[in-house]
């Protein structure tokens, strides 16, 4: 994101979810106010990801989407299976969701929010 208003909120958010963990009210309405500076600067998959993200947290008053999976580097499988025992914690993976909002440019980061957009629209569907 390119506005510094919308910069400050994106370290403002994630500086609360580092010191605090998932404050849901304060995150949704942070998100909520994140939300128009994303479609201003014409960037649907970051609106479309910050509107799943606060609608998911205001429902289930959690972030229950992991941090999507690494594909396997091939010699490496073993790493990334002993990195899959770990337990999941919401607030990491929203933790890493707003720092791949704030660097929406990359291509690997435009990958795992686009997985992020999946797995929150199944999350909906089954729940």
């Amino acid at each position: 994101m390119k506005n510094t208003k919308a910069i400050k909120l994106l370290n403002k958010l994630i500086d609360e979810v580092e010191q605090n963990g998932i404050i849901t009210n304060t995150i949704v309405e942070d998100l909520q106010n994140l939300r128009p500076y994303a479609i201003e600067e014409n960037r649907p998959l970051l609106a479309k990801t910050i509107r799943l993200v606060f609608e998911h947290i205001e429902a289930y008053q959690t972030f229950d989407i992991p941090i999507p999976e690494e594909e396997p580097i091939e010699g490496y499988e073993e790493l990334l299976e002993e990195e899959e025992e770990t337990t999941f914690v919401p607030a990491e993976s929203l933790l890493y969701l707003l720092n791949l909002i704030a660097e929406p440019e990359n291509k690997t980061n435009r990958l795992d929010l686009r997985s992020y957009v999946e797995a929150l629209q199944e999350y909906a569907e089954e729940n």
